[in-house]
């Protein structure tokens, strides 16, 4: 009997070693793959230049003096630090005059047009990942793709707190180049009362914020900015800065600075439920708070994906469905 419970003990001894070590081994395999995702962080000081297919424009007349971000220095193009989908992505920053460029549609021309809105936190522009390879996309599907460089950095938080901004330069550049397509929308062969936004992450927001602002938030500047700023309909992927994060996590009460509007456009979400970044209850909140005022809302939730992916493949379903979602919904609202 004594034997037995000895060999009982060293049984369990031993199967509590093996865990541990396991443990540490699959510990040091994360941390290796983890390692191995990221890549230098390097800048430079230039501003950002599209391919030759696309053609950037300044938002703002060049003698209009505009508000800085808070950062006043030249500004960078640089590459994250992280891989996604083991390639690099690359961002705009210190951007002082906002851009937007024009990428025309391939083949036929279906007169649709999109404001597409990348993320970087409010700190950057995610220029590629959630930016030019977007319009890869549209412009293959006969859309008008329109990239906006917005105004960054803007300060979120304070103490760790989030706050927005008493003045937010990005839903100003949205806003001109809304006017913008639609005083020139005959010179790019586009339909005034198709244009949407797409947005990601903190574009997502800008999307959510340009939606709902029915009134320009700066002076008016000329004929373009007497247009309508209201997008015709709005895409949101994985957004943030619209969810009361300090509210308890059964409620989904907006942020105080998210104002909803009965006449904000048609709405698709998409977003993962474990989005480490951005809760999926910024969508959650901002698509019932649409609901609630009576405007169409579609939302897609996903149980794994992460954050930021953008058009990059990996093993989530989320990253190769997305794309077909949108198409799919551009078609039931008769945009395509």
């Amino acid at each position: 009997m004594k034997k037995l419970k000895m060999q009982i003990i060293r049984l369990v001894v031993t199967s509590l070693l093996l865990a541990f070590v396991s443990g540490i081994a699959a510990g040091q395999t994360n941390k290796a793959a983890e390692a191995s995702d990221r890549i230098e962080k390097v800048s430079r000081q230039t501003v950002w230049a599209p391919e030759p297919d696309g053609i950037q424009l300044p938002l703002w007349p060049a003698n209009l003096a505009i508000q800085k971000p808070e950062i006043d220095k030249p500004e960078e193009v640089g590459n994250g630090s992280r891989l996604v989908a083991g390639r690099p992505w690359h961002w705009a920053s210190y951007v002082s005059r906002p851009t937007m460029t024009i990428y025309r549609p391939k083949g036929r021309n279906t007169r649709a047009a999109i404001l597409v809105l990348p993320g970087g936190g409010y700190q950057a522009v995610a220029m590629d990942l959630e930016g030019t390879e977007v319009c890869d996309l549209l412009t293959k599907q006969g859309i008008t793709c329109v990239l906006l460089k917005y105004r960054v950095p803007q300060t979120w938080r304070h103490d760790g707190v989030e706050q927005a901004p008493k003045v937010q330069l990005p839903l100003q550049d949205a806003q001109r180049a809304m006017g913008l397509l639609r005083h020139q929308a005959s010179y790019y062969d586009i339909d005034p009362h198709k244009i949407g936004v797409i947005g990601f992450s903190a574009g997502g927001h800008l999307a959510a914020a340009v939606s709902n602002a029915e009134k320009r938030t700066y002076e008016l500047v000329d004929a373009a900015d007497r247009q309508p700023s209201l997008p015709d309909f709005a895409i949101l992927l994985y957004p943030g800065h619209l969810w009361d994060e300090t509210s308890p996590k059964t409620s989904l009460m907006l942020s105080s600075w998210v104002e909803i509007s009965k006449n904000a456009p048609r709405t698709l979400l998409i977003h993962s439920m474990n989005d480490p970044v951005d809760d999926v209850r910024h969508s959650m909140a901002y698509g019932l708070a649409l609901n609630d005022v009576g405007v169409p809302v579609e939302m897609h939730l996903y149980a794994t994906g992460g954050h930021a992916f953008g058009m990059r493949v990996t093993s989530a379903p989320i990253t190769t469905e997305w794309p077909k979602l949108v198409m799919d919904w551009l078609q039931s609202i008769k945009v395509l």
